[in-house]
């Protein structure tokens, strides 16, 4: 009993780090149609600069502001000086953020060298939580409240603003929201960098659990490539949704069947899937 019930704790933290590191994937997929497969090397840079802001001194939550501000600017010269050049063709959009994604893993290489890095523990969130025999750290538990915030944020921003209105409008029907004026070159810039600010923000958070280290960016991108799918493309509550489920399956997977634990991981998708096409909570677009 001990064992599930501590695996499903290390599935409820894993899911919501898939959560913090989807969301942004999501609507970028979502409303731009591009499957960015850099996604995933904005993960892991932005780890690696949150690693350097601590090595120096400025403190863990100093290095989660620089590890999301960092990768949001680079998403957002991406997006302007590349991306955009490329509308309209989403198979070179696709090739062009591989090569990204390759580029940004060999200069972390370069800049951070090729082994493991351990990030520490914020202070205040050391230890671990006890009850009923149970025993968790707490620093997960952080990251589940976390994620939680982050999505109530996201869906107060999608639901009661009006930047969230037009994204919803963008991503239901891109034609409709140019017709009535949507500015929607500025829309996917705003979006692409807020996925990518929660992708670097997401790896710096991760550091605790997941260490950081060369290859983070192609362990984490399939798992959230899954997520989007099953979800719903563009849809938050699917994000949400998905990133847990994922996560107790890849927990459980890894620790019960680790031969098959992909079999495990994508099976389920594959019959989601096959029942519901634009995923667990996707809407059809016009």
């Amino acid at each position: 009993m001990h064992f599930y019930v501590m695996q499903g704790l290390n599935g409820l933290a894993l899911g919501a780090l898939l959560f913090i590191l989807s969301a942004g994937f999501s609507l970028i997929f979502g409303l731009m149609r591009v499957a960015n497969l850099s996604h995933g090397a904005y993960f892991m840079l932005g780890a690696y600069v949150g690693l350097t802001c601590i090595d120096r001194g400025y403190g863990f939550w100093a290095g989660v502001l620089a590890g999301g501000a960092t990768v949001a600017l680079l998403g957002g010269l991406v997006e302007r000086l590349i991306l955009r050049r490329l509308a309209g063709r989403p198979l070179q959009q696709v090739l062009v953020t591989l090569g990204i994604a390759f580029i940004i893993a060999d200069a972390c290489i370069w800049l951070w060298t090729g082994d493991p890095r351990p990030v520490p523990v914020p202070s205040g969130f050391e230890g671990v939580f006890r009850f009923q025999g149970f025993v968790f750290p707490k620093y997960r538990l952080f990251v589940v409240a976390v994620a939680c915030a982050l999505g109530l944020a996201l869906w107060l921003l999608m639901e009661r603003t009006r930047l969230g209105a037009m994204i919803r409008a963008g991503v239901d029907d891109m034609d409709m929201a140019r017709a009535m004026g949507i500015r929607t070159s500025v829309l996917f810039t705003v979006v692409f960098c807020l996925g990518a600010a929660l992708a670097g923000a997401g790896g710096v958070l991760a550091g605790p659990i997941l260490s950081v280290y060369p290859g983070l960016d192609s362990d984490m991108l399939p798992l959230a490539l899954v997520v989007v799918i099953l979800g719903g493309v563009g849809s938050l509550g699917g994000a949400f949704l998905g990133s847990f489920i994922i996560g107790f399956i890849y927990s459980y997977g890894q620790a019960l069947l680790p031969d098959l634990a992909y079999v495990i991981l994508f099976l389920p998708m594959v019959l989601v899937l096959t029942l519901r096409p634009r995923g667990l909570m996707g809407r059809r677009t016009v």
